[in-house]
């Protein structure tokens, strides 16, 4: 069991591994060969160049002026110096919504803290619960006399948590329900005032029954037509391109390549050669740059074929549609209500907008999606409770106990007592934060087999599975190995009904192990994020090997995103742990008010600078972040309720059993109050933003605008490669496919026409030169 001095130790080695960080990413920003890595925002903005240097060559490498690393860390205030009205303009609602987050955190931690610490700290302090305990077999350290476990059973002083329990939990719910109505407004604002985008006007449809006299774009206008004929605009039928999309992939990689040779022959004047066998370890010796330019012609050919094969083979056609509207009020209209009497047709839902769009999912049938999402439900349980017989073989590993086992002869090393104080005071975190490091991206590869057809709901879809994870691994697991392993010869040798009163008690102890994760996770991870030394080392290797022009160079610039899936169940995590600690042991609450102050400043940093979103969903996470924070509160009511039970409190614990209840109804009313505004798009909003738009451009040419805005980016990608000729033809096939055809089906007698492509106003019956042919 750690104790006070290891904690500080470990305190010691993170503050330092956190300050070394920090001076490192300090230095380095300075420097004008890496001013595109930490400042790649700007550039892609345009409103950043190159830092000129003029005298000596050195200078165009190393920053030489000495005061500016005087002020090493003046990037903190100027991180903050951003207006949120501005930050919106600048990142997007989401990524300022998702900084909201960080100062939820601050908001109700720091309180809290405030009143634990003033109340709790003395009250547990005071006590002798531990020294007295009958429960002797259970192991503590100094920390825990901090923690409710060194208040005596039956005591008064229990009344005092009860009392703070209730100031924490009408407090944390005042702070949510504000940022719940914060947010909201925030969320109407930000599209009452948003640019024109696609998916304003446009409906994705899915699961659109086959016709045998129709293609998939002739059924989709004349279903649109006939029920929606003063709203429907056009169409775009989704199109399995995935093949086309490897190729093009494939393609890059050679062109990428090629440059790498070409770049090579120059500075060389030698012409590169390559084995063509497996990653070029052995096979024929060839001339590089005429091997890659002979498979990028290869591979062209192909490309073309394949594109051809998608825009003709009916069998590239999936049962899906992008329909557009002339209106948002007709788009709301449409993709908020049921379409058909069979609920499982014609399924509407808000596009995403194009480049929130996920295009291999898209061409998934929608009958398969239940099935994949059963397999991966199935998939999932496995992995999270088989993933805790791992973890806890590598936090038995990562303590005193466990490497004596495993390596006797290391054990003269581990009585020195800075050794020592390392291993239980730093190792478990750090194992714990190592062995969970590709865990996000097994759980996006997941979300993405499920079939979720944007980027966003992928991102949601897998941070929430990591919020399950953490909570069941990283909490209950550290918690159950803490305290059921670790103390399984006490359990054995002690009467059953002593089990309860062991593991309340141990619940508490490991407060221990938690303040060392959050050292290692969230003070040295956060520092280490701003470093940002993986992009750092990619672009130079980039910028060494493949850049030949200044596009290249933009290219090489990896901005990334805030990566929503991984960061907020992290988040999540340091919500889980405050508020269960906070009445049991205060002493967790000033590492994580650490966290969450300097994650803030660290992540507002990176949103102005760096990171570039992939997409815009106007903080549609929000109710999931309220959610999890309501269900860390609740299960910290519970822990809370455990304890008391284990310390014989039957006079007082009964007042507990209200918190959960009012907590409860504070999410339903919460649910009811503002979630519609996340899920729903008012109709009101919807006509007031088409009215506003039709008087200050009237002449806007909306199907011009919606014509092409969901065509497939691989195939908008491909044509632009190819001859003038080529790209007339395929406009002309997508402009076509969905014209109206002359047809057999009985329903078509009142379908209006011409089609959509005419661009004339379209009569309500048929013409004359169409005429209806009975079915034989």
């Amino acid at each position: 069991m750690a104790t006070l001095a290891d904690i500080g130790l470990a305190a010691a080695i993170n503050i330092l591994s956190a300050f070394i960080f920090l001076v490192a990413f300090a230095i380095l920003r300075l420097q004008p060969f890496n001013d595109r890595v930490y400042f790649p925002k700007w550039y892609l903005k345009g409103l950043r160049t190159d830092p000129v240097h003029g005298g000596a060559f050195v200078r165009k490498f190393v920053n030489l002026d000495w005061k500016s690393y005087i002020r090493f860390l003046n990037w903190m205030p100027e991180a903050l110096k951003m207006p949120e009205p501005e930050l919106v303009e600048h990142a997007g609602l989401d990524s300022a919504v998702y900084l909201r987050i960080y100062l939820i955190g601050l908001k109700i931690f720091v309180p809290i803290a405030f009143l634990a610490w003033a109340v709790l700290v003395p009250v547990n302090f005071t006590s002798s619960g531990l020294e007295g305990a009958k429960i002797t077999n259970v192991t503590s350290s100094d920390i825990d006399k901090l923690s409710i476990s060194n208040v005596h059973e039956r005591s008064d002083r229990l009344w005092g948590h009860i009392i703070v329990a209730y100031a924490f939990t009408f407090w944390t719910c005042y702070v949510l329900l504000k940022e719940y109505e914060k947010v909201a407004i925030m969320r109407l604002q930000f599209l009452a005032a948003e640019k024109r985008r696609p998916d304003q006007f446009t409906v994705l449809v899915r699961n659109i029954p086959p016709d045998p006299d129709e293609s998939v774009g002739e059924l989709v206008e004349h279903f649109f037509l006939v029920n929606h004929p003063d709203h429907y605009l056009t169409n775009q039928v989704v199109i399995n391109a995935n093949k086309l999309a490897k190729l093009v992939k494939k393609k890059k990689k050679l062109q990428n390549w090629l440059v790498y040779y070409q770049n090579k022959f120059e500075r060389t004047s030698k012409r590169p050669e390559m084995k063509t066998a497996f990653l070029g370890l052995w096979g024929k010796k060839v001339d590089a740059i005429d091997h890659h330019q002979t498979e990028i012609q290869k591979l062209s050919k192909e490309i073309a074929l394949e594109r051809e094969r998608v825009t003709t083979d009916p069998k590239c056609t999936m049962p899906a549609a992008f329909v557009s509207f002339k209106s948002r009020w007709g788009a709301a209209v449409c993709a908020q209500t049921q379409q058909t009497r069979n609920p499982t047709l014609w399924l509407t839902e808000w596009a995403p907008e194009p480049r929130d769009a996920y295009w291999p999912n898209l061409a998934i049938p929608y009958v398969s999606l239940t099935v994949r999402r059963l397999i991966i439900a199935v998939a999932f349980f496995f992995l999270t409770f088989f993933f805790m017989i791992p973890i806890a073989f590598v936090q038995s590993l990562a303590s005193i106990e466990g490497i004596q086992k495993a390596a006797p002869w290391l054990k003269p090393l581990i009585d020195v007592k800075f050794i020592k104080s390392f291993i239980q005071g730093f190792l478990p975190g750090l194992a714990l934060k190592l062995f969970l490091i590709f865990l996000p991206s097994i759980l996006m590869i997941m979300s993405k087999f499920e079939g979720f057809s944007s980027l966003s709901s992928l991102e949601r879809r897998s941070a929430s599975r990591y919020y399950i994870f953490n909570f069941i691994n990283v909490f209950l697991g550290s918690i159950l190995t803490g305290s059921a392993f670790e103390q399984l010869q006490s359990f054995i040798h002690q009467p059953a009904n002593q089990y309860p009163i062991t593991i309340g008690t141990a619940i508490p102890l490991k407060a221990t192990f938690f303040i060392t994760y959050i050292m290692v996770d969230g003070w040295a991870g956060i520092a280490a994020e701003i470093l940002m030394l993986k992009p750092l080392i990619i672009y130079h290797l980039k910028n060494f090997f493949l850049v030949k022009t200044e596009k290249d160079r933009d290219e090489a610039m990896d901005a990334g995103s805030i990566g929503f899936n991984t960061g907020e169940p992290r988040i999540q995590l340091y919500f889980l742990l405050g508020l269960v600690y906070a009445s049991v042991t205060p002493a967790v609450l000033p590492f994580i008010i650490v966290f969450f102050g300097l994650a803030y400043v660290v992540f507002r940093h990176q949103i102005i600078n760096v990171y570039n979103q992939e997409y815009e969903s106007g903080a549609a996470f929000w109710p999931d972040v309220h959610f999890r924070v309501v269900i860390a509160l609740i299960f910290s009511q519970m822990v809370l309720l455990g304890l008391m039970s284990t310390k014989k409190a039957a006079s007082s614990t009964p007042f507990l059993i209200a918190l959960p209840i009012l907590t409860i109804w504070f999410h339903r009313y919460c649910k009811g109050r503002f979630e519609p505004a996340f899920v729903r798009y008012p109709l009101q909003e919807a006509m007031m933003k088409d009215t506003l738009e039709k008087a200050t451009d009237p002449n806007l040419n909306l199907k011009g605008y919606l014509q092409h805005a969901y065509i497939h980016p691989v195939l908008k990608a491909s044509t632009e490669n190819d001859s003038s000729d080529d790209e007339e033809m395929l406009s002309e096939k997508w402009e076509t496919e969905s014209a109206l055809v002359p047809t057999k089906r009985q329903s078509r007698r009142n379908t209006p026409l011409p089609s959509k492509m005419s661009g004339v106003s379209s009569p309500r019956s048929l013409p004359d030169g169409v005429q209806h042919q009975p079915e034989p």
